[in-house]
């Protein structure tokens, strides 16, 4: 009678998983065996952050900074918000006050030829004073252009701004921040 009661070790050759180790473990990128599975039952501490070389939780990454953040206001007016490649947190509110006729309050993704509304908030001439918090993210392409627009004295668009991420989805700490 067999005895089924050892571990029992496997080489697993996976070309997606030998990346993803040599991507989340720079520093093992030249180590040459395969990897190995077993049929044991094996505790695992994560260690993927400090791994990854970034011990900073996310949250913290994409905290506001005096030098990070870009103010914009457009009121009867456009203003850029963004127009740099990358991931950007926008925070913002939206006003519009009483007076005369309807008005809108509009913010444009631009690709340099066509605008595309991702926020519009419209008042009609009858409605009273209202506002709108906004938070969000956008992902900006090269050439690509984030815009207010505010089209009467009555209304306003203002917020800020901050890069969280480049291009390529590597975070950007906030300005004066080095993790230890």
């Amino acid at each position: 009678m067999a005895n089924n009661n050892f571990p029992q070790v496997t080489s697993v050759t996976s070309e997606a998983l030998q990346a993803q180790i040599r991507t989340l473990l720079p520093s093992q990128e030249g180590f040459g065996t395969d990897l190995m599975a077993q049929n044991v039952i094996v505790p695992i501490i994560d260690l993927t952050s400090a791994a990854e070389g970034s011990s900073v939780p996310q949250i913290l990454q994409t905290a506001m900074s005096f030098g990070s953040q870009s103010v914009f206001t457009a009121n009867n007016s456009t203003a850029v918000i963004a127009n740099t490649a990358g991931f950007w947190s926008i925070s913002a509110i939206s006003g519009m006050k009483n007076g005369s006729g309807a008005a809108s309050n509009t913010i444009n993704l631009s690709d340099g030829l066509t605008n595309k509304a991702i926020f519009k908030e419209t008042k009609a001439s009858n409605e009273s004073y209202n506002s709108l918090l906004l938070e969000f993210v956008v992902f900006l392409e090269s050439g690509d252009s984030l815009s207010a627009v505010s089209d009467t004295a009555n209304n306003y668009i203002q917020g800020t701004a901050r890069q969280i991420a480049d291009v390529n989805g590597v975070l950007i700490n906030p300005s004066g921040f080095s993790p230890q």
